[in-house]
């Protein structure tokens, strides 16, 4: 089984975090972190600095891995590592390019949205770290 290998982002923002609804794909209208796949001259840092540029037009700041995620889905294994990750000040509000919705979501919000498997198991482990 092949394996992708992806970044997430775990955007903080005034006890919040960022949660992003797919827009594309299989998955299409679930609720992930925002990020994408590493490419081969990449480290998981700056693929993720990427993807959020692209996917967002803002910039991040990428603080420490908080976790990383095996799954499998029916076509592929994931693995995901998931970064803190803080907005740059002065770099552009952000755009969605790839998501239908974006929500920045409170301690009593995380799990008002439908999160994908992969995403599950984030959001648990931004509760027991308390990030939001």
């Amino acid at each position: 089984m092949k394996t992708l290998n992806v970044v997430a982002a775990i955007i903080i923002d005034k006890g919040r975090v960022l949660a992003t609804q797919r827009g594309y794909g299989d998955f299409k209208d679930g609720w992930e972190f925002p990020g994408g796949k590493i490419e081969p001259d990449e480290t998981p840092q700056e693929a993720l600095a990427r993807e959020i540029r692209e996917e967002l037009n803002t910039g991040i700041s990428v603080g420490e891995l908080l976790h990383t995620v095996d799954i499998d889905y029916p076509e592929f294994h994931l693995r995901m590592q998931c970064f803190v990750c803080e907005l740059l000040s002065g770099s552009g509000k952000m755009q969605l390019r790839e998501h239908e919705a974006a929500r920045w979501l409170g301690p009593n919000d995380l799990w008002s949205v439908d999160w994908l498997p992969a995403d599950v198991e984030v959001v648990k482990a931004i509760e027991r770290r308390k990030l939001v």
